[in-house]
């Protein structure tokens, strides 16, 4: 009885963990900042693939074009690059996902370069329902109308289908917990994106929960979308609140101007955490490599922009644009053509001599 009482109460302890014992000590999450190069890089689709189905899955999954873009990261310094991931994946076939998930380790590592890697994320198409396989072809003049969300508002909206998301969640977290190719994870992307009807009130608490049962090396973090009353009533002052008052370090996007940039730094500086921005890009916006990639660096703010290699996905259209429109005179995102060489050379020479790579 006694041992029954004593394994209660450990019980009762468990569950009553508030955040601050699950999240790391602002301490520790400096610490672990401390240990890092300044992280630089981008988020990376491979140019054969149109969404997150046709990077991973076994049919058209291809090292070979990975790794040459890979190469082309590590040219100009890069050091990390953002991974999305989907569940219908790990559904489909868990052991073959993982086994080709770390085979991109594998690659990036050789590279130099550690993963972010996202689970979760509202942003995408939710007009179309998306099956593995053939996917559809891309749309010239559209930025990426094929992106598939991750669950989705069927799956948000009904409880009864997150077990699931638990296990493909813990999964992968217990299956590369302590590996130091990922540089950290990236819970839910744009939570505050609620353009679909995908309101993740509910859902957010619960991933943290699956995520602290596992409580990986690596940081856990979801980003803050936009800054609050930049576009009117567009942010969620509970996601924001949430989000940063639960994840290990701070990360957020931000396509706006330089005086933009430095005020939604300074903002998200009161939480005292280390700070990532994990997605920036926007050339005609005025947020541009010259301009916002110095205010990263001289405050130690990681920088992933948006894009490598110009692909399928149309990443170089600006948001809005119409089917058929032609292409930009100046690019939206996106760094390199299809054949590998700059959109813009003296933008590849000026990201050199930010990361640091000798022989400009």
């Amino acid at each position: 009885m006694r041992k029954l009482f004593l394994m209660l109460a450990m019980a009762t302890v468990c569950i009553g963990l508030s955040a601050r014992d699950r999240q790391w000590s602002e301490e520790k999450a400096r610490q672990w900042m401390d240990g890092q190069p300044w992280i630089v890089g981008c988020n990376y689709v491979p140019s054969y693939a149109i969404n997150q189905y046709e990077f991973w899955q076994e049919e058209t999954f291809n090292p070979e074009i990975i790794d040459r873009e890979l190469a082309l990261a590590e040219s100009i310094g890069f050091n990390a690059v953002r991974i999305y991931l989907h569940e219908g994946l790990w559904y489909a076939d868990a052991k073959g996902f993982k086994q080709r998930i770390n085979r991109f380790l594998e690659i990036a590592d050789s590279h130099g370069i550690r993963a972010i890697v996202t689970f979760f994320t509202n942003g995408g198409n939710h007009q179309r329902q998306f099956k593995l396989g053939p996917q559809p072809q891309p749309v010239p003049g559209v930025h990426s109308p094929n992106w598939i969300p991750s669950p989705g508002r069927t799956v948000i909206d009904n409880p009864e289908e997150w077990p699931r998301l638990k296990k493909y969640v813990q999964d992968i977290l217990r299956t590369y917990k302590n590996d130091k190719r990922i540089l950290y994870w990236c819970l839910c992307n744009e939570p505050e994106n609620l353009k679909n009807g995908c309101d993740v009130k509910r859902f957010m608490p619960e991933v943290y929960k699956w995520a602290w049962q596992v409580r990986p090396s690596q940081p856990l973090s979801s980003p803050v979308w936009q800054r609050p009353g930049i576009h009117g009533t567009a942010t969620k002052l509970d996601l924001v609140s949430f989000v940063c008052t639960h994840s290990d370090i701070i990360t957020f996007h931000c396509y706006s101007k330089p005086e933009e940039v430095k005020t939604m730094i300074e903002m998200l500086s009161r939480f005292d955490r280390p700070m990532v921005c994990q997605e920036y890009l926007a050339r005609t916006y005025g947020n541009t490599f010259e301009a916002v990639m110095p205010l990263f660096k001289e405050n130690k703010i990681g920088a992933i922009n948006w894009g490598l290699v110009n692909n399928k996905c149309g990443f170089h259209y600006p948001w809005g644009h119409k089917d058929g429109d032609p292409e930009p005179e100046v690019w939206f995102h996106d760094i390199f053509r299809g054949d590998y060489t700059p959109w813009k050379e003296s933008e590849v020479e000026f990201i050199k001599s930010m990361t640091g790579v000798k022989g400009i």
